[in-house]
This record gives C-alpha cells, sequence and structure tokens, in this order.
C-alpha cells in the first residue's frame, strides 16, 4: 500500500452534493492525526479520542447531521468505519472533543453512536498494519433531509450509509493521516 491512490476519493462514487465547511480544534486537514487520535484499544499508542469537529454554510432544508470517519485505505474490499454517528439534530454544529467516548455522554440528545468495523461502540482510533504505508482517515459531516433515520442500534456502518442514501444534501470532509513504520 505504499503506493496507496491518494486521488481515490470513495465519495466521488456517491451522488454529488454540496460541500460545506468543517473544522476541527484536534485535527488539521491533510496532516497526521495526533496521538489522542490514534488507537490505544489496537496498540497505536493513542488515546482513541475523537477529535472536536464544528461546521457551518451547510444546505438550507438540513434536518440532521450525520458524522463519520473512515479508512479507505484499510487492507481490505471494504475499507474500515472507525466512527459513526447519526441522529445529530440539525440545531448542533460542533461536537466535542471526546464526544466519540464509549458511554456517548458528550453526544447531543437523540444522537446515536454505531459499533465500528473493530467491534466497538465508540471512537476507534487509527492503527493502520505496520509497513502498510500512510492511511487516510476521513471525517465526515453529513447533511440529511430527514430529522431521523430509523436503523436498528446494531446496525453497522455501511447500513447507515445505505440508509443515507437519496436524503443527503450535502458533505463536509476532513482528512488526517497516519502511518505505522513498523
Amino acid at each position: 500500500m505504499a503506493d496507496a491512490p491518494f486521488n481515490f476519493n470513495p465519495y466521488d462514487f456517491l451522488p454529488q452534493v454540496p460541500s460545506f465547511d468543517v473544522r476541527s480544534d484536534d485535527v488539521t486537514d491533510g496532516q497526521a492525526l495526533p496521538t489522542p487520535q490514534l488507537s490505544g484499544l489496537f496498540g497505536a499508542g493513542g488515546e482513541d479520542t475523537s477529535p472536536h469537529l464544528a461546521w457551518s454554510g451547510f444546505p438550507d432544508g438540513t434536518k440532521s447531521f450525520v458524522v463519520t470517519c473512515y479508512d479507505p485505505d484499510a487492507p481490505t474490499v471494504s475499507g474500515f468505519w472507525h466512527w459513526a454517528v447519526f441522529n445529530i439534530p440539525a440545531s448542533v454544529t460542533e461536537l466535542p472533543t471526546d464526544a466519540g467516548n464509549p458511554s456517548g455522554a458528550n453526544l447531543p440528545e437523540g444522537a446515536k453512536m454505531l459499533t465500528t468495523d473493530g467491534g466497538v461502540r465508540q471512537y476507534l482510533g487509527a492503527a493502520p498494519p505496520p509497513g502498510h504505508g500512510p492511511h487516510r482517515y476521513i471525517f465526515v459531516v453529513h447533511a440529511l433531509d430527514v430529522e431521523s433515520l430509523d436503523i436498528p442500534d446494531e446496525s453497522r456502518p455501511a447500513f447507515l450509509q445505505f440508509n443515507m442514501f437519496g436524503h443527503t444534501l450535502g458533505r463536509a470532509t476532513l482528512t488526517g493521516l497516519h502511518e505505522n513504520k513498523g
């Protein structure tokens, strides 16, 4: 994967929607992820702390948000989902650092967090395999035209994405990088 084609964007294969602004006090777009956003659970020396995210300029008609973190460079045919939160009310335009902790206490009322591909219901930090090359961790805020998605609590992020199809009005992305040189 050392030759990872960073021009591949999985969101390019979905219907195109307007972009809007997302920023973070913790992660800088296109730069290495800070240690707190790396995984402690998977032995990458981090803390599994979700980053602060704030967004603005989303489309009129937005009724809720979904926040996800996805690694398209994982050595699988389906990538790797690190975080998924849905049913974030439209009045919420920011998640604090560590909103993705296992308790969910820092999430807004009504928001739900799904189990990641790592089998935990929390933000799971970056932990690419040693020597696999740099990986991208794409944090996305999705603006939806529905107030909530009615999906089972045991659903996974891919099923969430399927249910968002046709409801996404806009998408804001912020990408952090990490490589485990082993």
